[in-house]
């Protein structure tokens, strides 16, 4: 399997950056981790050995980003005013740099979106903002909702990168149009406490015309064993 390493001056983050390339072609999958999670982390859990046929056989290419959530969402000592700025600059990060990047080492049109956990909130953030530049969006035992992190504070920063507020306010057609062609899968534990926020954040999507898949699997479900087997499920489609 192809594994490559890579590590740049990011002029988004004013930091070095690091992230790992699994496959050799396919579609380009932008893999967000855990919350402060790191690049690895999908390596050292056993998903790329989950969808080790994927990548072999050319169906996939995994560019596993690193995370700044200890610098932003994660940074309780700071504002959130300041918080949201520096997930903004992430997003930046990922828009300018990381998309780039794969685009330069794949000709595949198709990119998705794929994170558990906190990488939930992140994959589909992105997705949602960026509907111009992603196909799929995949998040497993996710949150979608940020304001409880923000203490009910809100500006442009928070609302932006926040889906349940700004796909909300969405009334643009051409946007909409863009959005209701991603295919979204939303899949959750109906025991796990963020069971509320998958179901509200298909409802609301549903709302809009945007059509998803909410999957609720039997218990928690919110640990690696489960999400290994749900990537394998929902990498390809809606099983």
């Amino acid at each position: 399997m192809n594994r490559e390493h890579h590590r740049w001056h990011s002029p988004s983050l004013n930091r070095d950056m690091e992230l790992l390339i699994f496959g050799h072609a396919g579609a380009r999958v932008i893999v967000f981790p855990t919350s402060k999670g790191k690049f690895y982390e999908w390596e050292d859990r056993g998903m790329m050995w989950a969808l080790r046929d994927h990548l072999e056989n050319g169906w996939l290419q995994m560019y596993c980003v690193d995370s700044v959530d200890a610098e932003s969402w994660y940074n309780w000592g700071i504002h959130p005013n300041a918080r949201g700025w520096r997930h903004t600059q992430y997003d930046n990060y990922i828009y300018h740099e990381v998309i780039p990047l794969s685009q330069s080492k794949n000709n595949s049109p198709f990119c998705i979106t794929v994170g558990a956990s906190f990488g939930a909130f992140h994959a589909m953030s992105f997705a949602l903002k960026h509907p111009d530049r992603v196909g799929r969006a995949i998040g497993m035992s996710g949150l979608y909702d940020i304001r409880s992190f923000t203490s009910g504070y809100g500006d442009d920063n928070v609302y932006f990168n926040n889906p349940m507020q700004f796909i909300a306010n969405e009334h643009d057609p051409h946007r909409l149009s863009l959005l209701r062609g991603v295919d979204i899968i939303i899949a959750s534990g109906r025991d796990d406490r963020l069971i509320d926020s998958a179901r509200a954040f298909s409802g609301l999507l549903w709302g809009k015309g945007i059509g998803n898949a909410l999957r609720e699997w039997d218990g928690w479900s919110h640990d690696w064993p489960y999400w290994q087997r749900m990537i394998q499920l929902y990498i390809g489609g809606h099983d």
